[in-house]
């Protein structure tokens, strides 16, 4: 399968997925450090989304879904919870900076995939730049004050976790694509949103608990946002490789998130970050070549 080639409106499409994806790490620390509970917020955040998406169709044809659309909305609604679960886990139990750098390095994972499972194409560029890319979001990690060691052999896998889940979510919505389901990508998102909450509403049980007001309006929010998120992620991914969206996501994200730590909550960016936040830029514009 080759990549057609971007329409003329990639650039329009590319750098609102990136502000759209840098906006819902924002939101969720800032519930987070509202008190909020992070397994019950992703649980509404996902039900939300769902009942947005399934009210909207009912409202004008229905709730037709494919037999593709539920294939590949039901797995990729699994792989998002266990993601997600993971995540939150390894956030309370292992060093920030460490969580980070694994989720920010596993967009190494979608690309992979895409190059291995779906033939697509990767020019020597887009190599080093994704090359580069991993480089900087190891400096710009760990030049953040929140890097520190592994404390062990246990935290160590569950930083692979981190990797493996959000690299596999990632591939999720690589395979919307791949599965020819662009033109119904907001139905996919129904499915995901459903099983993803429904599942979140396991997780919270089996834990014990309690969904409070606050853990509740901020999910509302969280997956309001989310929505819009994730149908510009789609649309993007409709038309641009995997070997560009990626590592300029990834980049353009964490870059975004240093200068937003430092200028806005007052943390400091330290000259190892400043340098992975230059070698992002010139990943970006190595990645960037095929646009």
């Amino acid at each position: 399968n080759e990549q057609p080639p971007p329409r003329t409106d990639t650039l329009h499409w590319l750098p609102l997925a990136f502000l759209f994806e840098f906006g819902f790490g924002q939101i969720f620390k800032w519930a987070e450090r509202r008190g909020a509970c992070a397994p019950v917020l992703v649980a509404v955040n996902y039900l939300v989304l769902a009942s947005v998406l399934a009210l909207y169709f009912l409202a004008i044809d229905g709730l037709d879904l494919s037999a593709a659309a539920l294939k590949v909305g039901l797995v990729t609604g699994c792989v998002f919870i266990t993601s997600m679960t993971v995540l939150t886990t390894a956030l309370g139990l292992a060093h920030v900076g460490t969580v980070l750098t694994a989720l920010r390095l596993s967009m190494v994972v979608p690309v992979a995939v895409s190059v291995l499972l779906w033939d697509e194409a990767i020019s020597p560029s887009q190599i080093a730049g994704l090359a580069l890319a991993l480089l900087a979001l190891l400096l710009m990690t760990y030049g953040s004050s929140h890097a520190h060691k592994l404390p062990g052999p246990k935290a160590l896998a569950l930083i692979a976790a981190v990797f493996f889940c959000q690299g596999a979510s990632s591939s999720c919505l690589r395979w919307v694509h791949y599965a020819g389901l662009d033109d119904q990508h907001l139905k996919v998102l129904l499915v995901i949103g459903s099983t993803a909450g429904l599942l979140g509403l396991v997780v919270i049980r089996l834990r014990g608990q309690r969904p409070r007001s606050l853990d509740i309006l901020g999910g509302g929010g969280i997956g309001l946002y989310n929505l819009f998120a994730l149908a510009v992620i789609l649309t993007a991914l409709s038309q641009v490789s995997s070997a560009i969206f990626f590592p300029m996501m990834g980049c353009t994200v964490v870059i975004m998130d240093n200068l937003f730590a430092h200028f806005v909550w007052k943390e400091s960016l330290s000259r190892t970050a400043v340098c992975g936040v230059a070698l992002g830029l010139v990943s970006i514009l190595l990645v960037a070549q095929r646009i």
